[in-house]
């Protein structure tokens, strides 16, 4: 009886031996399985999705490159080499250098603003780069009808030489001229409204959405001192948009008694002939302001100015320009014309 007993606890023991064993190797696989991969790493079973990775999206809704222009400095106003402070600022502003993207001075640099005719600007681009400037537009009337600033001549039914539209587009902002242009270019104003957004997005303009070729209509058309400071670059990357802007007064082929079409610029640095302006373009709504994108060269040093809803726009973007060539890069004062109040 007693030996039964002993040999009933040696096996007892025994099996619980065993199951002791199993049960550690059993929690040794669990252990190391649960740390074979890294923490965090993808889980890519049969049932799990893997990671996507986000694709940034313009405003149009675009995948969004990298920007074209890189700005640098941008986004931190206490390391800018300049700090000015307006009696009545703009909205928003910038100024920077156009050769190596160094930004001098910035007012709200990525604030989504209305833009009116500073539109025209991609209008412009994209026409030079669909177009020659021998072709022959037709305009319609719709394009002749288009209200707001225009050329206001244009002869529906007719064909008019395509630079002189150009013209018309950039010096009195002819709302006519960016519809006239826009048909030729892609044949329906929607489908050159299109292009415009697929371009903002290919040159990594993050806070610019069109929604007309003009900016005469505000409803969904905007963008923000840098995207503008990226796209005048572009604009004067392009030989006949930089001979246009550069131009205060044009007398141009014309389909009308006497065979010509005058034009005049409405930018003040030109009017007020700021010494060594190049350019740009000028725009005004109710909704977006008087806004002024201005470019000036001196000695070598090419400087763009951004000025978005503002009282003085002419007469902001002189100071800025002053201070840049002569603070920053230390050039001699030039002599100038005095611009009023309110330029």
């Amino acid at each position: 009886m007693l030996a039964r007993r002993r040999r009933r606890r040696r096996a007892f023991a025994v099996a619980a031996g065993i199951t002791a064993v199993v049960l550690a190797v059993l929690l040794g696989v669990v252990f190391v399985g649960g740390n074979s991969e890294p923490r965090g790493a993808p889980r890519v079973g049969p049932h799990r999705r893997p990671a996507t990775r986000t694709v940034a999206l313009s405003p149009a809704g675009l995948p969004l490159a990298a920007p074209v222009f890189a700005l640098s400095g941008l986004s931190s106003p206490l390391a800018d080499p300049l700090h000015l402070a307006f009696r009545r600022p703009p909205r928003a502003g910038l100024l920077f250098n156009l050769q190596t993207g160094q930004v001098l001075w910035e007012r709200d640099p990525h604030k989504r603003v209305r833009i009116a005719s500073l539109t025209k600007m991609m209008t412009a681009l994209l026409t030079a780069e669909h177009s020659t400037s021998h072709e022959a537009v037709l305009i319609t009337r719709r394009a002749a009808d288009m209200p707001g600033s225009k050329v206001g001549v244009l002869p529906v039914g007719h064909h008019v030489r395509l630079e002189t539209l150009l013209y018309g587009l950039l010096l009195p902002s002819g709302n006519d001229a960016a519809v006239a242009l826009a048909e030729h270019v892609s044949h329906r104003v929607s489908t050159f409204v299109r292009l415009m957004n697929s371009e903002a997005a290919r040159l990594g303009m993050g806070c610019t959405r069109y929604s007309s070729p003009s900016g005469y209509y505000d409803r969904g058309n905007f963008s923000c001192a840098a995207d503008l400071a990226v796209l005048a670059r572009e604009d004067l990357l392009q030989p006949r948009i930089a001979r246009v802007t550069h131009t205060l007064s044009a007398k141009l082929p014309f389909p009308i008694k006497g065979g010509k079409l005058f034009l005049y610029n409405n930018n003040p640095l030109l009017i007020y002939r700021y010494p060594g302006t190049t350019g740009l373009k000028t725009g005004f709504t109710e909704a977006a302001g008087r806004c002024l994108v201005g470019t000036a060269e001196r000695d070598g040093v090419r400087l763009g100015v951004v000025i978005l809803h503002s009282t003085e726009p002419g007469r902001q973007a002189r100071t800025l320009l002053n201070e840049g060539f002569e603070d920053v890069y230390h050039l001699k004062p030039v002599p100038e014309r005095e611009m009023p109040p309110g330029a």
